[in-house]
């Protein structure tokens, strides 16, 4: 605590604090505050009270001269950063998990598990209405408890390599798998594509509740908290589902109808990609590290 401070000495706390690491923030309403708005990494300046000095030194300005305005502001700005960084690991898990799937196709000679048109389907479609209602989605209670994240700390940080690999690997082994046994049980191509492309969609409605918060369990949240993700969801699958059996979608996709014992055969195959994501987030807080 500092009382009675001149502003050369606002200053010299402001670049000490900067020294050592810290991210910092100044508030202030006078001509004197200005050297220190200045100097930090964000200087925030009020509104009413303040004078055109310290507003123009500021990078934001309070309208209402709250505190607790700033307060909510850090919220929302931790709750946006977190849905980005969910919305990119729904993206690169499910890419790599595409990736994983050609890979493993190439290095057994098999067939192109997937055709293009099928890989654009599922990234601009099914996954690209998912993510934006991903961006939608209501931050943790904790959010503005939580310490600040290091400045310097990339997106792509240890957790989200760790469960990006996770989750891109369980996904596409599992795919393979089922695309290896049904050639290998007599079905042709274009069926053994159809049940994977399923599969596929499956396991992104699946995955996208592990992408709801970085190291919490999918299962600690209702799905009715967030209304937006639920219609995002069942869109993205019920326009999936109409091109299994309206025959536009059968000449564009090369998909067809799936029986119901294959429907809870695939839906089955799903699954792990829950489980899987469920004891990483375990053992990433056993680490001590969510």
């Amino acid at each position: 605590m500092f009382a009675r401070v001149a502003p050369h000495q606002k200053l010299q706390i402001v670049n000490a604090a900067r020294e050592e690491g810290h991210f910092v923030a100044v508030t202030g309403d006078g001509i004197n505050d200005a050297p220190a708005l200045q100097a930090a990494n964000i200087g925030v300046a009020m509104g009413k009270s303040g004078t055109d000095v310290a507003r123009e030194a500021a990078e934001l300005v309070i309208s209402d001269d709250h505190f607790a305005t700033i307060t909510a502001g850090i919220e929302e700005g931790r709750i946006a950063y977190d849905n980005i960084r969910n919305v990119i690991y729904l993206l690169i898990s499910t890419g790599f998990a595409e990736v994983v799937l050609v890979a493993l196709a190439l290095a057994t000679g098999s067939p192109l598990p997937l055709l293009p048109v099928q890989l654009l389907w599922l990234n601009l479609v099914t996954n690209g209405i998912q993510d934006v209602a991903l961006a939608f989605e209501p931050g943790d209670k904790e959010v503005i408890a939580r310490p600040p994240r290091p400045p310097q700390e990339p997106i792509f940080n240890k957790l989200m390599i760790e469960r990006t690999v996770v989750a891109a690997l369980v996904m596409g082994v599992i795919g393979f798998a089922l695309f290896k046994w049904a050639l290998a049980n007599g079905w042709s191509e274009p069926a053994a594509r159809n049940a994977l492309l399923l599969l596929m969609v499956l396991f992104e409605n699946v995955h996208i509740f592990n992408c709801r918060s970085e190291v919490r369990s999918a299962f600690s949240r209702s799905p009715l908290k967030s209304p937006i993700l639920m219609i995002g969801m069942l869109l993205a699958f019920s326009i999936h589902v109409s091109m299994l059996y309206l025959p536009f979608g059968n000449t564009l996709l090369g998909t067809e109808a799936v029986s119901i014992d294959n429907w809870l055969f695939i839906f089955t195959l799903s699954l792990p990609i829950l489980v899987a994501m469920e004891l990483h987030k375990l053992s990433w807080r056993m680490r001590g590290l969510g």
